[in-house]
Order: structure tokens, then C-alpha cells, then sequence
């Protein structure tokens, strides 16, 4: 397995060549003497149930695993905290507003984007809404696609993080 960083050269503080694996997490340069540590991704992922009790999902529109099923969701921006990341999200993807976030569980991922390996932590949260009334697909979802509970199946989402979360999901 590749270093964490490999992809990483030059160093982000002096522009040196001289960037050189320090530990398994780390890598350090031997101009300036900066350590940079690598720390996992915040993302966040939403069941969102409505009163009847079915669950909003989104078809990708992007890759990576575009046109596979996916949790309403998306990495946590600079000083936002996680359910603040949820109801932002959500609101990006479907147009509807939350009103109810509990969190569920964290999974660690690997997320490819752009042919780079995104090591992320996905948060996982169980969101509500009166109903599914104005709900639409935009930025990064391509559809709406509306479930009971017990039609979920793994198998039909393109992400590993999220596979393991509806096993977990099901079982609760």
C-alpha cells in the first residue's frame, strides 16, 4: 500500500523537493523542517425519513460511482460542524430542509476523486422530514429515488462507506 501522502513531492510550506516519508502518516521536509500530518476528511451521509416512513435516496450524478444509489450528503466544509454539513447538503441535493438530525455512526472510507485517494471520515445521520413535497434532484444527485426501509439493498450503491451504512442501517 502507497503512502498516504505519495502523491505529495514538494513541500507545501518552502516548495523544496526534499518532502520525505517521516511515518506512516506523515511526511516531513528536510529543507524547512515542516511535518505535515495527513488526517482524514470530514463527510457527512443522511437517511432521511419522512413521516410515512420512507427514505430519500439520489442516483450520482458524478463520479466516482456515477449512476449508482447514494445518502444524500458531501465533505463538511471549513468551520461548519457536521449536522450543519447535513442540513446544507441535503438542502444542496433535494431542495428540502431537515428538520430532525440524529447521528447514526462514522465509517472510514477511501474516496477517489479526480484519480486522487481521499481518506475520509463518513458520518452518518439520521435525518426527518414532514414529507417528500418539493423534493429535486440537483448538484450532485441526478435523481430522486424514494424506498421503504426494508427495499434497501447495499448492493445497488456504488460507494463502500455507504454499502456498509445500509447494512448497519437495516439492522437498527
Amino acid at each position: 500500500m502507497n503512502h498516504p501522502l505519495h502523491q505529495f513531492i514538494y513541500c507545501p510550506k518552502c516548495g523544496a523537493n526534499t518532502f520525505i516519508e517521516r511515518n506512516e502518516k506523515a511526511k516531513q521536509c528536510t529543507t524547512c523542517g515542516f511535518v505535515y500530518y495527513f488526517n482524514p476528511s470530514s463527510a457527512v451521509a443522511c437517511f432521511i425519513r419522512n413521516t410515512a416512513g420512507e427514505i430519500l435516496l439520489v442516483r450520482r450524478a458524478k463520479e466516482p460511482a456515477k449512476g449508482t444509489l447514494d445518502l444524500p450528503g458531501g465533505f463538511v466544509d471549513m468551520f461548519e460542524s457536521a449536522e450543519d454539513a447535513a442540513h446544507r447538503e441535503v438542502k444542496e441535493e433535494t431542495g428540502l430542509d431537515i428538520t430532525e438530525c440524529r447521528y447514526l455512526f462514522s465509517i472510514p472510507n477511501l474516496y477517489m476523486y479526480c484519480g486522487f485517494e481521499v481518506h475520509t471520515v463518513d458520518m452518518f445521520f439520521e435525518c426527518h422530514v414532514k414529507d417528500f413535497t418539493g423534493v429535486h434532484a440537483e448538484d450532485d444527485a441526478a435523481e430522486i429515488v424514494i424506498v421503504k426501509k426494508e427495499e434497501l439493498k447495499a448492493e445497488e450503491f456504488g460507494l463502500m462507506s455507504i454499502k456498509k451504512a445500509i447494512r448497519l442501517y437495516k439492522k437498527r
